[in-house]
């Protein structure tokens, strides 16, 4: 079992800088891919960007490659989320994913990511 809290969302202006943390619990936080997600009112969750355990290699949407760098840092099971440049665009809550397949097994509650124009 494995929890995930989030947290360093906030309200940041057009052109501002957010940076998420997502904190792991358990033993084996370097196996899992983890993943950010996005969901904006009225429309469906969406993949952000992720990043595998066992080589870090990193995965991005299209709309944010340039702008959001994920890392993780193992010795502290914690993954993060770099946000810059951000958009009206970019408002939505902000959810952590932990999974060791094509899947997600594990969610946090979720952060709000406001960017105000």
């Amino acid at each position: 079992q494995v929890q995930l809290v989030e947290s360093g969302g906030g309200l940041v202006q057009t052109g501002g800088s957010l940076k998420l943390s997502c904190a792991a619990s358990g033993r084996t936080f370097s196996s899992y891919t983890m993943g950010w997600l996005r969901q904006a009112p009225g429309k469906e969750r969406e993949f952000v960007a992720a990043i595998r355990g066992i080589n870090s290699q990193t995965y991005y949407r299209d709309s944010v490659k340039g702008r959001f760098t994920i890392s993780r840092d193992n010795a502290k099971n914690t993954a993060y989320l770099q946000m810059n440049s951000l958009k009206p665009e970019d408002t939505a809550v902000y959810y952590c994913a932990a999974g060791r397949s094509s899947t997600y097994d594990y969610w946090g509650q979720g952060t709000q990511v406001t960017v105000s124009s």
